[in-house]
This record gives C-alpha cells, sequence and structure tokens, in this order.
C-alpha cells in the first residue's frame, strides 16, 4: 500500500511542468522515482540528467551545473558548457541537494525563480527551460532553521513534495523483490538461479534494512555469488542477514541452536579469526534481550534470574549495544 501510494503521487505530478523534491533515507529509491516522473512527463523525449551533489566539491559542482567561462579560474582554458544549459528543454535531478553549498543555493534559487543564470566568472545571462526534480535524505526543515539552508530554495523546492517509505515500513514488500531480483541479477551474473529457499526468504523478511532496497539488492547478489548450485539458502547470506535471523528465531522460540551452528560453520568457512566472540556477542545480545523484557527493564531482578551481578550486568548490556565499557573485566570481579 505505501508504494502504491507514492505510483499515485507520480501518477498526478509526472504530467504537471512542476519542480518536485523526494524525500527519504539512501537507498529507497529516489532516483528511480525521479525517472519514473520524467518518464510520464511532457519532456520524457527531452534529456534526462542525474547530478549527485554530495559527490562534487563546492567550486566544481557549480562549475558542473552553471558551466564557466575561460579564465574564470586556475585550470580554466576554455569555456565549459553547464549542465543547465545542455539539458535545455529537459529535466535534471539534483540529487541530495542537502549538500549544495549556500552560494550555490542562491544561483539554483535564481534559475528556479526565472530560468536565468550566468556562468561562473561571467557576466552574460543565459535564459534556459529545464525542469528540477531534487532529493535529499537530510531533514531540510531543521537545516533552513540552522541556517544551512535557504528558506526562499526550500519554499520553491518543496511546493510538490513525497517522502518515499523506508522498506522497514513496507516488509511484504521483500518477497516481491527478491524474486524481481533474483531474476535479474541471475541473468546479470550468469548464474542459474531457480529460486530460494523458506529458511533464507525468513531470514530476509526479518531484516530491519538499514540500508533500505540498495542493502536488499547487494544482499541478494552476494547471496547469488555465494551459491553453489541452482537454489539460493540461507548459507548464501551475508553474515548480518543471518545473524538477524538467528536472532529472531531465538526470540520467537524456534530452534535457535541449530541457527548457531549454522552461523558457526559459516565463520569458520569464511575463515574469521575470531569466531568465538563474535557468535558469544550474538548470544549475549540475545539472552540480555530476552530477560530485560521478562524483567521490565528491571536490572536487579534481571541480575538475579540471570546469575550475574549488577556491575557485569550493565557492562554487558553496554558492550551489547556497542557502547565503551569492559565486559569482561566486569565478569571478573563478579
Amino acid at each position: 500500500p505505501a508504494m502504491q501510494e507514492v505510483y499515485k503521487t507520480i501518477g498526478r505530478v509526472a504530467p504537471q511542468d512542476v519542480t518536485v523534491l523526494v524525500q527519504g533515507e539512501s537507498g529507497t529509491g529516489k532516483e528511480l522515482a525521479a525517472r519514473a516522473i520524467y518518464h510520464y512527463s511532457r519532456r520524457a523525449k527531452q534529456p534526462f540528467l542525474a547530478i549527485n551533489c554530495a559527490a562534487l566539491p563546492e567550486s566544481l559542482l557549480e562549475s558542473e551545473l552553471f558551466g564557466h567561462e575561460k579564465g574564470a579560474f586556475t585550470g580554466a582554458d576554455q569555456r565549459r558548457i553547464g549542465k543547465f544549459e545542455q539539458v535545455n528543454g529537459g529535466t535534471i535531478f539534483l540529487d541530495e541537494i542537502g549538500d549544495m553549498s549556500l552560494s550555490t543555493q542562491a544561483k539554483a534559487l535564481r534559475l528556479l525563480q526565472q530560468q536565468q543564470f550566468e556562468r561562473v566568472g561571467g557576466n552574460t545571462t543565459i535564459q534556459t527551460d529545464v525542469r528540477i526534480i531534487a532529493a535529499t535524505n537530510r531533514d531540510l526543515e531543521a537545516m533552513v532553521a540552522e541556517g544551512r539552508f535557504r528558506q526562499d530554495l526550500y519554499y520553491r523546492l518543496s511546493g510538490f513534495t513525497f517522502r518515499m517509505p523506508p522498506l522497514r515500513e513496507r516488509l511484504e514488500d521483500v518477497p516481491l523483490l527478491t524474486d524481481y531480483m533474483l531474476r535479474h541479477l541471475s541473468r546479470e551474473l550468469d548464474r542459474p538461479i531457480r529460486g530460494i529457499t523458506d529458511e533464507a526468504r525468513t531470514a530476509l523478511q526479518n531484516h530491519r534494512w538499514p540500508g533500505n532496497v540498495r542493502e536488499l539488492y547487494n544482499a541478494v547478489r552476494y547471496a547469488i555469488v555465494q551459491s553453489s548450485g541452482e537454489i539460493v539458502t540461507l548459507s548464501c547470506l551475508p553474515d548480518h542477514v543471518r545473524i538477524a535471523a538467528m536472532e529472531s528465531a531465538a526470540s520467537s522460540g524456534k530452534d535457535a541452536w541449530s541457527e548457531v551452528r549454522r552461523i558457526v560453520q559459516h565463520l569458520l568457512a569464511c575463515g574469521s579469526k575470531d569466531v568465538y566472540r563474535q557468535v558469544g556477542q550474538m548470544c549475549d545480545r540475545v539472552v540480555l534481550e530476552t530477560v530485560m523484557q521478562e524483567t521490565n527493564g528491571n536490572q536487579l531482578q534481571a541480575a538475579e534470574r540471570l546469575g550475574i551481578s549488577r556491575v557485569t550486568l550493565r557492562a554487558k548490556l553496554r558492550a551489547s549495544r556497542g557502547e565503551s565499557g569492559d565486559a569482561e573485566s566486569a565478569s571478573d570481579e563478579s
């Protein structure tokens, strides 16, 4: 349902020649949404160009977008035509616009308002006709309040805004995306993959995907490369996805020990040099979270149920959360 709403929004805004701001976390598919808007727009037969504002330093980004005159700066030995001039009549996608400097934002604002700009080092006003689709994973409202993003530019960009939902909010899409990626990547990698086991599907479904669809794509690619047959199994998945599956199995009362055994075997096969630490941390996290939930977060009761001191418990909780603290020395004290 979340993505169906996105598709409806794209269908409504694509034919309208207005600026669009696409918001969402990294890996949610903001550029794909921008390309869909372009594909169904009146400018579909004109050029489309994507620029990552975070990938270029300020001086290069301004020159890339607006062009420069000969002698504008050291190394500018000839005139360069910028992207806004090259893509006249088409669409430009400005990805990660929240990383654009304030000076470049000022020139972008003028272009949005008047479709005019000057090349770097030049005085001639150039008229252009481009549609801008912008995207960001930042909180632009907060940046405006902090003075790091122009308020007037934000208002111009946010005339039509929509959000790409993170994958954790639409986990029911994971099987559909997985099947599509398996078909696509098996052809790309020339591997005869016919399917995926239920165990592996469950692991993918249970993962929270902080990297969103891009992370899922990379996980499926990894699994195909790791597979030795025509079926992707649990052992083919990346370690962090398998660990999430083991923790989920433990919390839901399934046979967690078989999962632990498989993870140990996988780590050994990968040549890991600290199997004990990795598996110990996984088990600690499951035990601690389960007991803390059972005692409603009461550390004294949890320590009594675990048979360890409160000092040891606090140290282990810090360690399981990746915080500073030496769990082993605390354990020695107890």
